[in-house]
């Protein structure tokens, strides 16, 4: 006579869905013992610095005061950082950087916790750590915990930083947990889209456009009016770092919105989770035609297909950003103000010409600047056809990987031209409607497209490092991270000359308004040929993967 099993008690179930977390932990900090610092002590320092500048800027409390003034009285200007709360120093530095830290808390938490779910289900690992004593919820639990530590500590260095330089210590505190806890949010936004998506791609897509979509909902709200009291504000996790209002009266009951979101995208995830097959998801990819198209059949067709999305994307977003900036440039000197430090600012990251001239420079250095993050992802796509094992069945056939890489390269420097022209397009075009002449339109189209050089040189650098250097392939993202923080707070920190050199950015002259000769172009475009010239070649020498 058999005796029935008795089931296993609650406890003892739910240790054994979660065996194994402790060394996937581990594991995932490994991997990511690079990663997580980088973008953690960087964000981190970038926004306790902030306090030193504003106070080398605005340092009595008239032109603070003025400032604030001037930024809630423009709607476009608070559509993009948001309102001032409060014209003291910390309250400045609240303003320019809880939005701004907010976004990219989410971009590095759901880049963690897609990597270490869907991407390790994706590439196959997955299936064979389940082999071993991983209990079922371990992997996305340890994804999680991953993303907690992250946010956690740049909530600590944040607040830190903020304290040793002199702020109040309860506001420094309220911003690193507003920055934190929306990553915290996006950390479980990223659980769920990846049980419902069959891709890391697309996981991190479908999550990038819902922090899009948030950051759309605080600007909206936040262009109504001052305060962050509109209900399109306080529905967007961004919006709730707003409203926990650092240095401004600390509204800490504001922190349960972001553990109750987080909470709920963890339940949601871990529900998901223990009802789908490893690999398998709950939007899977619908099947293609029988016979596919002519376009098809070689690898440029390939790779349009593969990053015509991503394409379409970054032009859209260019298209809203220089629509954005179009619509304050106008108002460049009223922001300004009779500020000397702000004005020799906008003149050093724009030029000496005039200052609407400036403003519109340093607006097309931005665009040129936020090009690179494209350019390096369409590269390294090339990393990831590798890894994934795709690359080899395309290299089977009659491709070499010459015709291979160019035709993923193509579409890299290709891409970053049309982007480019796209928000040039609406940089001009917002602004010669705000100013009422559209004979701006051409020179402010022009000045975008002559930022191609230096973001090709970029794109050169991340095909030299996928050439000689594959496995450093993360390099590359902070190279371009270098840059960018190079060029939008090394101004304002009065960096040397030979700092800002480092970036390619800073040879470029001040389009639209500064004279222009064709040396610095074709310096640039040479180096980029030589830098990716030198990458191909040790592609073909390498191994594949």
């Amino acid at each position: 006579m058999t005796a029935l099993a008795a089931p296993l008690p609650a406890p003892a179930a739910r240790s054994r869905h979660l065996a194994g977390t402790g060394a996937l932990v581990r594991l995932a900090l490994r991997r990511d013992r690079v990663m997580i610092p980088a973008w953690v002590l960087t964000l981190g320092l970038v926004v306790a610095a902030m306090g030193a500048s504003f106070d080398a800027v605005y340092g009595t409390a008239a032109e603070r005061a003025r400032l604030a003034v001037s930024m809630n009285g423009n709607g476009s200007m608070r559509a993009l950082y948001g309102p001032v709360l409060s014209d003291s120093l910390g309250g400045l530095v609240a303003w320019r950087m809880a939005g701004f830290g907010a976004v990219l808390a989410a971009v590095m938490s759901l880049l963690i916790v897609v990597r270490h779910t869907r991407e390790e289900e994706e590439t196959g690992r997955q299936e064979l750590l389940s082999a071993a004593m991983v209990g079922r919820r371990a992997p996305l639990t340890a994804a999680l915990l991953t993303a907690l530590t992250a946010d956690a500590a740049l909530a600590v260095v944040i607040a830190g930083g903020l304290t040793a330089s002199g702020l109040p210590g309860a506001g420094s505190l309220a911003l690193g947990t507003a920055i934190g806890g929306t990553g915290l949010v996006f950390a479980g936004l990223a659980a769920v889209a990846a049980q419902l998506t069959e891709s890391a791609r697309l996981a991190k897509g479908l999550t990038g456009a819902v922090l899009g979509l948030a950051f759309a909902l605080r600007a909206a709200g936040d262009a109504k009016g001052p305060g962050a009291a509109s209900p399109l504000t306080r529905v967007s996790p961004i919006g709730w770092a707003e409203n926990l209002r650092p240095y401004a009266g600390e509204r800490w009951w504001t922190a349960l919105f972001f553990l109750a979101a987080a909470a709920l995208a963890v339940g949601a995830s871990y529900a998901l989770t223990a009802r789908r097959d490893i690999g398998m998801s709950f939007l899977p990819a619908r099947p293609g035609p029988a016979v596919a198209p002519r376009s098809l059949s070689g690898p440029f067709g390939l790779a349009w297909r593969l990053q015509r999305a991503t394409l379409l994307g970054w032009t859209l977003g260019f298209l809203c950003a220089g629509g954005i900036f179009g619509g304050i440039a106008e108002g460049a000197s009223d922001l300004v103000g009779g500020n000397r430090q702000t004005r020799e600012i906008v003149e050093r990251m724009g030029g000496q010409q005039g200052l609407t001239e400036a403003f519109l420079a340093t607006m097309t250095g931005m665009l040129g600047m936020m090009a690179a993050l494209y350019a390096a992802g369409a590269v390294l796509r090339l990393r990831g056809e590798e890894t994934g094992e795709r690359a080899e069945p395309v290299l089977a056939c009659a491709v070499g990987r010459l015709r291979w890489a160019g035709s993923h390269l193509a579409l890299a420097y290709g891409g970053t031209a049309v982007i480019l022209a796209a928000g040039g397009l609406a940089l001009g075009l917002a602004y010669g409607l705000s100013a009422g002449d559209l004979g701006t339109l051409g020179p402010v189209l022009l000045a975008a497209v002559a930022q191609v050089p230096a973001v090709w040189t970029l794109t050169g650098l991340a095909v030299l490092v996928l050439g000689l250097a594959p496995r450093a392939t993360g390099a590359v993202w902070a190279l371009v991270g270098g840059c960018l923080a190079l060029g939008w707070i090394g101004p304002a920190l009065g960096l040397p000359g030979w700092a800002m050199d480092l970036s390619p950015y800073s040879h470029l002259p001040k389009l639209p308004g500064a004279d222009a000769t064709a040396a610095p172009f074709a310096w640039l475009l040479v180096l980029s040929a030589a830098l990716a010239a030198a990458g191909l070649a040790g592609l073909r020498r390498r191994d594949i993967g």
